[in-house]
């Protein structure tokens, strides 16, 4: 199974972005599907996760902004981003864990926020 993510691009500070992940095959093959940001001079950090069952994860600085969810049907996982803040800048990229898969990382997509 391979990832695409798509979505990002410029928006100003207090705006919204919705990111998509795509899967060549069944996202059930994943345990878990998350969105982790590298931003220039920094390390890969985790945003957001959903698991198998529904659950979801996020990490302290996009909780209440960042969504994360799933359409199965459709093999897509997003991230819907509201009230973004330029600290929110970085390159994203979709991950997906699985017990037959292993863990699989997508290339990234590029979401830059202007003050």
């Amino acid at each position: 199974v391979q990832l695409q993510a798509s979505g990002g691009g410029l928006v100003q500070a207090g705006g919204s972005l919705r990111l998509s992940c795509a899967a060549s095959g069944s996202i059930s093959s994943f345990s878990t599907m998350g969105w982790y940001r590298q931003a220039p001079g920094k390390q890969r950090e985790f945003v957001a996760r959903i698991l198998s069952g529904g659950s979801t994860d996020y990490t302290d600085s996009v909780k209440g902004r960042f969504t994360i969810s799933r359409d199965v049907a459709k093999r897509r996982v997003y991230l819907q981003m509201n009230s973004m803040k330029p600290e929110d800048t970085a390159v994203y990229y979709c991950n997906g864990l699985g017990p037959r898969t292993g863990q699989i990382w997508g290339q990234g997509t590029l979401v830059t926020v202007s003050s």
